[in-house]
């Protein structure tokens, strides 16, 4: 059910006045959004963590991930005094109204979400708390993580204390998270009690003034929203992909195909292009898991598992076009613009660029990249490429460029100092960042996905 402005008054006492107390437990990505965040709205906030280097920096306002436009809210927040970093975790529940898992729930080699860190806070929560908590698990979990969180708790309790379960799945897209959170397309929160659901209509207050929905619904279905929307997206992604292969066959070009489609209001233009695959922190592990979540009720996962082979595939097509150029790779240079997943990020987790320059390694290629913010994480796994300051720097004798990425700064680039820093003038577009036509006015060997 959509928000109606449930009462808040009979819960002051919770509140301890008009501000709410918050514990977010994990100082990962959504973690720290959903912290600064709330912070900024004006509640009173303790990030907690067992990482005791991550605390400190974070302490000094150094933030451990690249995401625009949180830094500024977290100095705000701590000028203000709105917010604390600890490893204390007791304080942190003893301390807080509202407390939110947000740990990682990394994929298994089975596709399964290991819980085991979201099992840890809910210990330590029975362990320590000390009155009415509204426990809310953000992480992206499986269906019934929230009643196994809610048993924990009452099986590990020492002094027994009322408290409620929540489901509020997080939608953050990395890039823009600030705005994700601060402007949503919408709030699913799933509740058991009339307690919980006005606590938490009265913490998302500021964003439902927006008019953007808070919805109400229960645990179970809540918990699946999350996966069947990232399921859904991926599944757009695929179908472009692999459409995108008979549009080269036949000669069709698969950005009109988007446009027109999109164009459709039940479709919509979002998620419909084509490229090298997608990747990051949700999509892959998240359509993993909700495939191993219908293998276990006993059901068939064609499409999700279609979906995800149709990804894993498309990763390789960069590197089979540039055999179509190079048939031989040992020694040639190639430059690469772009190792995050997706722009306006330092994520690298299941990014295409990992499959890409494996596959130009195990070729015996020299591999020179270059990306705005992800080249330090990418270092981390590749020791052997050659990481540049500048783009154009990555393009000196290059033979090919795969441009991997779309960053902005890649869509002009100077095309006549590339001609002249470059051995052979190839490019592999990833991303239909360029027109094929005017590229191959300007004397490029050009190739990209699902174009003439």
């Amino acid at each position: 059910m959509l928000y109606k402005g449930y009462a808040s008054s009979s819960f002051k006492h919770v509140f301890k006045g008009d501000i709410m107390k918050l514990a977010v437990f994990g100082s990962g990505y959504v973690g720290l959004v959903s912290g600064i965040c709330f912070a900024d709205f004006g509640n009173q906030v303790i990030c907690a963590d067992i990482d005791q280097g991550k605390i400190e920096g974070l302490k000094k306002g150094k933030i451990p991930i690249y995401e625009p436009g949180l830094g500024e809210l977290l100095e705000r927040a701590i000028k203000s005094k709105r917010i604390l970093f600890t490893t204390d975790l007791k304080k942190a529940i003893q301390d807080s109204d509202v407390l939110f898992i947000c740990v990682g729930t990394p994929a298994l080699s089975t596709g399964k979400a290991d819980l085991s860190a979201v099992e840890d806070v809910a210990k330590a929560i029975a362990d320590s708390i000390n009155g009415y908590k509204v426990v809310v698990l953000k992480s992206t979990v499986p269906v019934g993580t929230c009643d196994r969180v809610k048993k924990i708790i009452e099986k590990e309790m020492k002094n027994k204390q009322e408290f409620d379960v929540v489901s509020n799945p997080e939608f953050l897209r990395e890039g823009v998270a600030v705005k994700d959170f601060q402007n949503p397309y919408r709030i699913v929160v799933g509740a058991e009690s009339e307690k919980a659901r006005s606590m938490m209509a009265e913490l998302y207050k500021p964003v439902a003034r927006t008019t953007r929905p808070l919805v109400f619904m229960d645990l179970k279905s809540s918990e699946l929203t999350k996966y069947a929307s990232n399921a859904m997206l991926a599944t757009r992604i695929s179908f472009m992909n692999e459409l995108a292969h008979l549009c080269e066959d036949v000669g069709a070009d698969i950005k009109q195909i988007s446009k027109g489609m999109g164009l459709d209001t039940r479709i919509g233009p979002r998620f419909l292009s084509a490229g090298i695959g997608y990747g990051g922190s949700c999509f892959p592990k998240d359509v993993k898991a909700l495939a191993h979540i219908l293998d276990s009720y006993g059901h068939e996962t064609n499409i999700l598992r279609a979906v995800d082979h149709v990804n894993e595939k498309q990763k390789k097509v960069a590197v089979q076009k540039l055999k179509k150029f190079l048939p031989d790779l040992e020694k040639k240079k190639i430059a690469i613009w772009g190792l995050s997943f997706k722009p306006r990020t330092d994520d690298i987790r299941d990014a295409p660029s990992l499959t890409v320059i494996e596959q130009l390694l195990e070729e015996f290629a020299e591999v020179y990249a270059f990306d705005p913010e992800a080249a330090e994480n990418m270092k981390l796994k590749f020791k052997k490429v050659h990481y540049t300051d500048t783009a154009m720097e990555a393009l000196k004798d290059a033979d090919a460029l795969l441009l991997l990425t779309e960053w902005d700064e890649f869509r002009n680039p100077d095309f006549e100092e590339m001609k002249k820093l470059m051995k052979q003038r190839i490019i592999i577009d990833g991303r239909n960042v360029y027109e094929p036509e005017q590229m191959r006015a300007l004397g490029f060997k050009y190739d990209s996905i699902g174009r003439k």
